[in-house]
This record gives C-alpha cells, structure tokens and sequence, in this order.
C-alpha cells in the first residue's frame, strides 16, 4: 500500500470529502445527543417493547443442552494422569481421585433474559409483578445518582397511572437506607423494589426512566424526558 500510494484516489471529490466529514461529525454528535435525552432510536436489547419478560425467561423442555467432557485426575504410583469417564472402570489398583476437569464442547440454549427478579426484604415479587395486568416500573439503577429532574415527574407519572387504573412501582439497585432520604427529598411517594444494577442497565440506561407493562409484556419504555408520551389505555 506504501509503495503504490499514488495510485490510490479517494472515490469522492475533495469537497464532497469534507461535506462527508463533516455529515457524519454531525450525525455521530447527534446520535450522542439523543442517547443521552432519549432512549434508543433502535433497541436491541432483551427488554425490546414487544417482550413478555416471563416467556423470554423460559427454557422450552426440549432446547438443547450444553454438552461437556469430562476429564478425571487419579494419582497413580505418585504421577497424576488423566482418565476420560470410559476409563474409570479400568483404573489401576491403588489410584488416587486428585480432581476433577469440565471442558465446554457444545454451549446448550440460554433464555434471552436471565437473573430478571424483584425483591423486597427478602421476598420474591417477580411473578406477582409480571402477572399485573396494568403495572408501570420506575426504573432507576442508581438513585444516589439519579436526575432529579426525573424523579420529580414521577409524581405526575403516579397521577396518571391512579387515573388510568395502573400500579406503579420502583426498581432500583440502591440500598434502603440510602435511597429513602432521596426519595423524600423529591416527593416520590411509591414503593421501591430491589433488582440486579446490570439488569437494570439492560432494560434501560435512562436514570431514571418509565417502563409500561401488560401482564409481563412490554408495551412502552420513555425517558424522564419524555413523560409526556406515555400511552396509558
């Protein structure tokens, strides 16, 4: 490529080089923009609207499942040596079980979510959170460094779910006694559940943001920023 580079020509102009550098400085910058104010132009990630966070947590009885080999360690004459598990029926006398090898040959299925609960004080409320036919999940991984901005509409989020027949309820990773003065402080009067920080980055990275559900399935997901287009039925 050195030695040729004077054969090698942009396939643009020079003028529509620099027009190309510049669009695409604009629309990278842009893009920056709205993932930071919004949600995702295109998600593509587990917690995608249209998801049934319950269905997507199953595993069918007939996927398939991860295949290993397994590998036995046996002192023999004071020399460790490897046996495959057809070989342990002709074991020398007086070996010695040392340890034990699993080696991953054919990965079975995953569920598209795993690790998805909601706890509070010890008990599980996954199943009775994804059974409700009309719920709102407050998601916020971090309310130490949530916007307060954000937690300041979610009173209006709670008004209207009130009126639209739905239950609202927080997410978050925060411990108890750290949060409860944060919530104080902006008003936010509903209840906080206790869910994995990674899953809650998942589902979405706005901090916090709105989650509508219908019986586990997904229906919505806005940004604190855009309160106003939750479409409550």
């Amino acid at each position: 490529v050195l030695s040729w580079k004077k054969y090698i020509t942009s396939f643009f102009s020079n003028k529509a080089n620099k027009i190309l550098t510049i669009l695409s400085l604009v629309l990278c910058g842009f893009m920056g923009y709205w993932v930071l104010n919004h949600l995702p132009l295109k998600d593509f990630r587990a917690y995608k609207v249209g998801t049934n966070i319950k269905k997507a947590m199953e595993t069918p009885e007939d996927a398939p499942k991860s295949e290993y080999e397994m590998t036995f360690i046996y002192k023999i004459n004071g020399i460790n040596q490897e046996f495959g598990i057809n070989d342990l029926g002709n074991l020398p006398e007086g070996a010695e079980f040392v340890d034990r090898k699993e080696k991953l040959i054919r990965e079975g299925f995953t569920p598209a979510i795993q690790n998805f609960t909601i706890e509070k004080d010890g008990v599980d409320y996954t199943n009775e959170v994804l059974e409700e036919s009309k719920i709102i999940l407050v998601v916020a991984y971090d309310l130490e460094k949530s916007c307060e901005k954000g937690l300041q509409k979610i009173s209006s989020v709670q008004k209207l779910a009130k009126e639209k027949g739905y239950i609202i309820i927080g997410l978050t990773s925060t411990l108890k006694e750290s949060y409860e003065p944060i919530l104080e402080k902006n008003k936010v009067d509903i209840p906080f559940y206790a869910t994995d920080k990674v899953t809650l980055k998942t589902i979405e990275r706005a901090n916090p943001s709105f989650v509508v559900l219908h019986s586990g399935t997904i229906i919505q997901k806005v940004h604190y920023n855009d309160v106003d287009k939750l479409k409550l039925n």
